[in-house]
């Protein structure tokens, strides 16, 4: 069983697809179910997604293993031979390694061994840009399932390898990006108090901004403001800029402070576009909520962790990555865990990152070691 899934693991890995357009990702998917027994496959749940659903009973909880299918745009420098082989995409999240394990657990699962409830095995798309995890719960084929419990995992370059990870009730950060645009009006650079340049607006931006930044970790309003770009004008020297924009990801700990923050953005931008007689738009996006560990769901991965033998690393702090999995958890008791990927592995979206096999095994314990709890 496990070399199959390590084969269908390179050979998703030699085959990645961007955020949306995960459709022979989905295909590869949907035919390694079917060839091994699923019989109840959805394809196309909020959007590229596929769901195989094993039914014990009409009675008992509804329980959800999720995990994502979508690739990165990055060139990988790998010479192995499941190299990826579409140009600057390739699966450096590890999303390839976290299909093997959910679908590992058919083999499991299609042997009715339980009296009650049903196991959803759910292969989300589109997990990157935060978009995918809110599809699927506008997909009314995903709403009438009525889950229970949703689960999901990620494995964590520079941890022990098969550790399990942990943190409090919060598990990732409250993630959102933004563009700025400014709108001044052109002037001749030798009379530029003839237009209206959007300069020393961006720059006294950038530093009130920075002003808004609470860097410490355990502060409940932690919040992180990282600029990604900026761009005023044109290369043309005998002119005055007229426009401007500025980017930004933000990071706070709850959905609460998040909106907090954004009210913060919005007031300065208000008052120094105004102080320059400048017009402004804001665009935002990538939002991924905070993911939330329900307290029944911690205790039961700290279970079956123990369980199986497997040590538990403790993290004071949330992560200050975003996962769209935050968005299952608004709706439904979640549980999410991170399982350590070795220390020497190369860190996430590295360009020579590669999901270790090794940890198939203990994904597939863990998720069903829970799903035993939960329909035992």
């Amino acid at each position: 069983m496990i070399s199959s899934l390590i084969t269908l693991r390179k050979e998703l890995h030699a085959h990645p697809e961007l955020s949306g357009s995960e459709i022979q990702t989905a295909k590869r998917i949907h035919d390694f179910l079917a060839d091994n027994g699923a019989d109840k496959i959805l394809t196309q749940v909020g959007g590229n997604g596929v769901a195989a659903m094993f039914t014990f009973s009409s009675s008992g909880p509804v329980i959800v293993i999720r995990c994502e299918m979508d690739a990165l745009p990055i060139e990988e420098i790998n010479d192995f031979p499941h190299r990826s082989v579409n140009k600057n995409i390739s699966h450096k999240c590890g999303h390839d390694g976290h299909m093997a394990i959910v679908a590992g657990l058919l083999f499991w699962l299609k042997e009715p061994s339980f009296k009650k409830g049903k196991v959803v095995l759910l292969f989300q798309p589109a997990e990157e840009t935060g978009t995918g995890a809110e599809a699927i719960l506008k997909d009314e084929r995903f709403l009438q399932l009525n889950p229970d419990y949703i689960f999901a995992m990620h494995n964590l370059p520079g941890e022990e390898m098969h550790s399990i990870v942990q943190t409090g009730n919060v598990f990732s950060a409250t993630v959102q990006s933004f563009a700025l645009y400014l709108k001044g009006e052109l002037a001749h650079a030798s009379e530029p108090e003839n237009g209206t340049n959007p300069a020393l607006a961006l720059a006294e931006l950038i530093k009130a901004l920075d002003k808004l930044i609470i860097s410490d970790t355990f502060n409940p309003a932690f919040a992180l403001l990282t600029p990604v770009y900026m761009q005023m004008g044109e290369k043309a020297y005998g002119v005055s800029a007229g426009e401007g924009e500025l980017h930004y990801t933000i990071r706070t700990w709850t959905v609460k402070e998040m909106q907090i923050l954004k009210d913060k953005i919005l007031a300065l931008t208000n008052e120094i576009c105004a102080k320059h007689y400048l017009q402004f738009s804001i665009d935002w996006f990538d939002y991924f909520p905070a993911v939330i560990n329900a307290e029944e769901c911690g205790a039961l991965i700290k279970k079956v962790s123990i369980d199986n033998g497997l040590q538990i690393l403790p993290k004071s702090n949330p992560f200050k990555w975003g996962e769209d999995f935050g968005w299952f958890s608004q709706k439904y008791k979640t549980g999410f865990f991170g399982v350590g990927a070795g220390l020497n592995t190369p860190a996430l979206h590295h360009n020579n990152y590669d999901f270790p096999d090794e940890i198939v095994p203990t994904g597939i314990k863990m998720f069903s070691g829970i799903i035993k709890e939960l329909l035992a």
